[in-house]
């Protein structure tokens, strides 16, 4: 009962955001939906054959079949946050509340596992050599070979939640709890650092070869050169966790609070866009020009270049994890708590540097994958 008063309350309320922008908006409906028992804070990765990778809070890592039957699950030791990253041969790579990093094959089955010193958040991010890199609630920053062989580690002074981000020059990027953003190079050795004012709990977003975007919770918005020297900051006042993504014209969307943001590339604001309900997972830019938002109680919302509201999906998910996007536009979201559903909406990503959360597809990271 409560569940569905719950429900009815927030259709009433995206629809009526809806009525005040448009007098007709498309609400859309899902093509199959699977009961996980339990929500999912991980955004999913897509392989090449279609499967739909993701983590759930009872320690499952979901392999799902294009039409929604299920593949396989692997169980973890607790609660999966971080988003699976997937390697070209296969292996998904992902970390859990158990403190470990996994290593799955593309059967389902264990290849190998690390043990840190704490949650492992971070969803991880892969170089062109396989490396695979990742930080942990312990403080540290790991790089490992694909064989599951330590290759670095790299102490920062504060937790590490921030997923890492690898530009085209193999420099890794990444926030820390300690206020500083970080550049290291692909031997572990610190290239530079840029101190902000709060914890850096969000992921950074890479423009090509031109610049990198990050937030922290000091309540600011950076654009930083790859030479770390800040290019400009804008002032946000945001603490929600939302990264940000990139449009095809070079817009950054950013959730701020409440609110969705479109920035110009020079650092000014170009418009927000309230929706009365908390914004943690990074929007979504699209082919068609409009940006996707995903509101801390599940709805999908789509806004064209002048906030108007194009279409939505009611559900009473709880809107932490952006969504994944197939080539021919079919959206998997975590749907009503412990659902799972695919939307077609026919739409694909835009064909941008950063169009989602962390990146790509298959969730890597690394900018040298983007699709073009």
């Amino acid at each position: 009962m409560e569940l569905r008063i719950c429900k009815t309350i927030c259709i009433g309320i995206a629809l009526a955001l809806a009525t005040n922008i448009h007098a007709a908006v498309k609400e859309l409906t899902a093509d199959w939906t699977v009961e996980l028992g339990a929500w999912v804070d991980s955004s999913p990765a897509l392989g090449p054959d279609g499967t739909i990778y993701f983590g759930a809070f009872n320690g499952k890592l979901w392999a799902l079949n294009p039409d929604g039957s299920k593949k396989w699950t692997f169980q973890a030791g607790s609660e999966i946050k971080s988003s699976p990253a997937l390697a070209p041969d296969g292996t998904l790579y992902f970390g859990s509340r158990d403190r470990k990093l996994y290593a799955v094959g593309p059967d389902g089955k264990r290849r190998w596992e690390f043990k840190t010193g704490g949650w492992v958040d971070s969803s991880p991010a892969l170089a062109k050599d396989g490396t695979i890199y990742f930080g942990s609630w312990d403080k540290n920053f790991y790089a490992f070979n694909p064989d599951g062989s330590k290759k670095w580690v790299y102490k920062a002074a504060g937790e590490i939640t921030s997923s890492p981000a690898i530009g085209a020059d193999c420099r890794i990027y990444f926030g820390s709890h300690d206020k500083k953003f970080y550049a290291l190079d692909a031997k572990g050795n610190k290239q530079w650092e840029y101190e902000t004012g709060g914890a850096i709990v969000s992921s950074p977003a890479i423009n090509g070869d031109d610049c990198l975007y990050f937030t922290s919770v000091d309540g600011f918005f950076y654009a930083l050169n790859f030479d770390g020297k800040l290019r400009w900051k804008l002032r946000t006042g945001g603490i929600t966790e939302s990264s940000p993504v990139i449009a095809g014209d070079g817009t950054i969307y950013v959730g701020v609070n409440s609110e969705l943001w479109a920035i110009n590339p020079d650092g000014k604001q170009k418009w927000p866009r309230g929706i009365d309900l908390l914004i943690d997972a990074s929007p979504l830019a699209l082919s068609d020009k409009t940006v996707c938002l995903v509101s801390r109680q599940g709805h999908l919302l789509d806004l064209d270049s002048e906030r108007g509201m194009q279409w939505l999906y009611s559900n009473s998910g709880n809107g932490y994890a952006s969504p994944a996007v197939s080539p021919s536009g079919k959206f998997y979201t975590l749907d009503k708590w412990h659902m799972f559903s695919a939307v077609s909406v026919g739409v694909p990503l835009a064909k941008s540097a950063w169009p989602r959360f962390r990146g790509n597809a298959r969730n890597t990271g690394n900018i040298n994958d983007r699709e073009h």
